[in-house]
């Protein structure tokens, strides 16, 4: 069961960046085959879920009836208005909540399965958000990842690390595209068990945005 806590500083205001990714988000599902990404990154998944940065909620129709419950966390505003809609139309529970990555407002060790889609690029503290990541996890449950970010090759690298430092967050709801996801995975604790690296979309020039990682990742038994 989760728990509400007071939301005061567990709101990110993004108004005019929220609504051009809400109109835009779901057009670019099936040009950028980004449905089919989901549908990869939920195959299999059981029992409770909480998905951070849900988003305008594009997940929600792929979580298989395994799934007895998604708690879905999104900070933004108008992009949780827009999700409301998606959570009615799901397959499955969705309990859409006010809350941010760093600090999620749920008991320890209550999910089974917990989901990143497309967000630690835009939390404030990544680490912070992958440490609550692992509290909330039950010992052995999953973290399953579809993330963007550091580009392997050097060229593009250097153009994602420039961005980053001036005009990318700004313009991006504070998205930033030089983090490292799978290191950060790894270095907050996570056994990573399984990741394909591809580019979205994958076919076409590489974008800043492009370079990206879809996985599952463990919380250790031990």
């Amino acid at each position: 069961m989760w728990q509400r806590r007071k939301v005061s500083r567990e709101t990110v205001h993004h108004p005019i960046f929220a609504r051009y990714y809400a109109r835009c988000a779901a057009a670019a599902e099936g040009r950028a085959g980004l449905a089919a990404l989901r549908r990869e990154l939920l195959t299999g998944v059981m029992g409770r879920v909480i998905e951070v940065g849900a988003g305008t909620g594009l997940n929600f129709a792929h979580y298989p009836g395994t799934v007895s419950e998604v708690v879905a966390i999104e900070p933004e505003p108008t992009l949780r208005r827009v999700a409301r809609t998606a959570a009615v139309r799901a397959e499955v529970p969705v309990d859409l909540v006010p809350g941010v990555a760093e600090r999620l407002p749920v008991k320890s060790e209550a999910f089974d399965v917990a989901v990143a889609s497309l967000v630690l690029c835009s939390v404030h503290d990544v680490r912070r958000a992958l440490g609550e990541l692992l509290r909330v996890l039950r010992p052995g449950g999953e973290l399953r990842f579809f993330e963007h970010g550091r580009a392997s090759g050097g060229g593009l690298a250097a153009v994602q690390w420039s961005l980053d430092r001036t005009v990318w967050p700004l313009l991006t709801g504070g998205c930033h595209c030089w983090r490292d996801p799978l290191g950060e995975i790894r270095a907050a604790g996570f056994e990573v068990v399984g990741v394909r690296r591809l580019n979205v979309p994958e076919r076409g020039p590489q974008l800043p945005m492009s370079p990206a990682v879809l996985g599952t990742a463990r919380r250790p038994i031990g």
